[in-house]
């Protein structure tokens, strides 16, 4: 089984650090290691979104925060593009 890169753009570290100081950081990590197993595995679903953010897709936290991350297939690569809050 092939395991993904995964990149974090300059948000998504400054979202990392956020997330770290809240009790979310093991879902958040949790998360992120299926990501890097499989970005496109389902439970849990994922969301595909469209406007300023298409092409990247989308995976609850909790009810208030995403993980929303962009996969380059030709890479190998999942860009994480924020890990807290909705869409902004």
């Amino acid at each position: 089984m092939v395991s993904w890169n995964l990149v974090y753009v300059k948000q998504a570290q400054k979202d990392a650090k956020k997330l770290a100081s809240s009790s979310l950081q093991n879902k958040a990590q949790a998360l992120l290691d299926l990501i890097q197993a499989n970005p496109f595995q389902n439970p849990p679903p994922y969301e595909k979104l469209v406007g300023d953010l298409e092409g990247a897709y989308s995976r609850r936290i909790n009810i208030q925060h995403r993980l929303v991350y962009e996969v380059i297939e030709a890479e190998n690569t999942v860009k994480i593009l924020r890990m807290w809050t909705h869409y902004e």
